[in-house]
Order: C-alpha cells, then sequence, then structure tokens
C-alpha cells in the first residue's frame, strides 16, 4: 500500500499544490493508517471496508486524539481513496458513508469594541516603531487579514489612492479588501513619517523591524501582546484576537455572513458560520444580565 501513498503525495503536491503544512498531516495521518492496514493484514485498496476505516477511527480515540484530529484524519482517508478510485486502482470508496466525528468548536477570543479602541490607541508615540505598530493594528482590526497575510504584504500590495489593499492567502488565493478611513490615515502617515527611517536595505515588505528586515509573525505577535499589557488588558491575546473581533463586531451591526466570508478570505462558509455562534453567545450573556428574569 507504501507505493499508493507515494503517488497520493505526489499528485498532492503537484496537481493540487497543498501547503507543505497540509501535505505533512496528510503525510502523518495516512502512515497510521497503512500500519493498521498491514496490522490487518490488508495489502489491496479493494479489500478496505468501511467496517476497517471504522476501527481504525476508534482506535485513534482510544490513542486520544481529539474528535477534530479524527476528522481531520477521515479527510485525508476519504481523499485518498478517491484517488484511489479516479486512478482505477480500486473499485470502490469506503468512505462514502461514513460520517465525521462531531467536534465542539471553541469560540474564537474576541476583544469587546471599547477594548479594541484601547489597543489601537496603545502607540502613543512618534517615533517610527510606534507609527508602524498604530498603522499594523489598525489595519488588522479594518481588514480582518491573518496575521500571516499582513506581515506578507509588499508596498506593489497596496491601492492608496482607492483606498483598498490586495491581500495573498491560502494557496496563494488573492482578495481585495477595503481599508477604512482610519486605517489609512494611520497607514499613509507610517509610510511617510516612520518607514523610511526602518528601511536600510531597500525591502519591498510593507512592515519591517528595527533592522529593516520584514517583520515575521512572532515578531508581530510579541508587538500585540506588549501593546495588550499597555492598554490594560489582562484576557487571553492571540494573534488571531484582532481578526475574530473584526469578524464579530461587523455581524454584530448587521453585515451578511456572505460579505464577511468574501473578506475573511473563507474558502467554505461553514467556516464564517463559528462567528455567528460568538454573538450568540454574547446576545446570552448580555440577556442573563439585565433580563429581571436572566
Amino acid at each position: 500500500m507504501n507505493q499508493f501513498l507515494d503517488n497520493f503525495l505526489n499528485y498532492l503536491t503537484v496537481e493540487r499544490g497543498l501547503a507543505k503544512n497540509t501535505l505533512d498531516a496528510y503525510g502523518r495521518d495516512l502512515a497510521r493508517y497503512l500500519d493498521f492496514l498491514e496490522k490487518e493484514a490488508v495489502g489491496h485498496p479493494d479489500q478496505v471496508t468501511a467496517a476497517g476505516v471504522l476501527r481504525f477511527l476508534a482506535l485513534l480515540k482510544e490513542q486520544g486524539l481529539a474528535a477534530r484530529s479524527r476528522a481531520r484524519a477521515l479527510v485525508a482517508l476519504r481523499t485518498f481513496h478517491k484517488f484511489l478510485l479516479t486512478e482505477g486502482v480500486a473499485a470502490t470508496n469506503p468512505t462514502t458513508r461514513i460520517e465525521a466525528p462531531k467536534s465542539l468548536h471553541p469560540l474564537p477570543h474576541t476583544l469587546s469594541p471599547s477594548e479594541v479602541e484601547r489597543l489601537l490607541a496603545a502607540p502613543v508615540g512618534e517615533e517610527s516603531r510606534d507609527l508602524r505598530d498604530r498603522a499594523m493594528l489598525e489595519i488588522l482590526y479594518a481588514t480582518g487579514l491573518r496575521v500571516s497575510e499582513l506581515v506578507g504584504l509588499q508596498l506593489g500590495d497596496l491601492q492608496l489612492d482607492i483606498g483598498y489593499l490586495i491581500a495573498f492567502g491560502k494557496r496563494s488565493k488573492q482578495r481585495i479588501i477595503p481599508l477604512g478611513e482610519a486605517a489609512l490615515a494611520e497607514l499613509r502617515h507610517y509610510l511617510e513619517l516612520g518607514r523610511p527611517f526602518l528601511d536600510r536595505q531597500e525591502s519591498r515588505h510593507l512592515f519591517l523591524n528595527r533592522r529593516g528586515q520584514g517583520l515575521t509573525r512572532q515578531g508581530f505577535w510579541k508587538i500585540m501582546k506588549r501593546r495588550a499589557l499597555e492598554a490594560g488588558i489582562r484576557k487571553k491575546i492571540t494573534p488571531h484576537t484582532l481578526r475574530h473581533s473584526f469578524a464579530t463586531h461587523l455581524l454584530e451591526n448587521g453585515a451578511d455572513l456572505r460579505s464577511v466570508q468574501t473578506m475573511l478570505g473563507h474558502a467554505d462558509i461553514s467556516t464564517t458560520q463559528i462567528y455567528t455562534h460568538v454573538t450568540r453567545e454574547r446576545l446570552k450573556r448580555i440577556h442573563e444580565q439585565f433580563h429581571p428574569r436572566g
């Protein structure tokens, strides 16, 4: 069976263009699966049954894998067996009728609008790094960019005359996102008075560290944690906190789910729907706090 795995991973690399992290995850899940099949004396794809796949998923549960990890493994198995079917190696796909393990998705951490205002106002100085930090935080909250997309921005990705920027998300998918007046003003301020003093290497990266190199995700996380402390915010902060807050606040103020999906760059609207749960939980807390019989 290992020969089929090699062909499959090559297909994912060449034909599907999957990211390295995704390929590594598929490889780990399928290597574990093939070890299981070998112990069950399964030597050909047509010998795999739905019952066998269910036994494998049950084994993963016994080993302590969370429902989300088991669901990811099932996606790998489905894609693998679909490939074998398409290639004519197998006559059936034993995973077709198997449902994914149910997982409770943790609600994303968000900031309240007042906490966002405090965070955005935390870099109060006029030094280059203060201007850079204000511009980064404003852009994250205005656009909902992933942190990797933010630090990956190039000067050529800006369309300041019309108030947009171009982001390159997962699988290099391109999307155009409006900036908003506040973010646009801070970005122009940084480009005029901050970035020239950081740019020591004629870099094309928009946001630079003190050495004049493109800022990293880890570098931004450290900046955000420091600015959150300066703002007096003690709740958990992650690199995605402003992205989550962006989506939640848009929905709370009446934005439609499809528009938010487009701005976030989600391929599937089910991914965006997690934010509707956040807004419902907030309404529930408000009801419990203020209703006489809450």
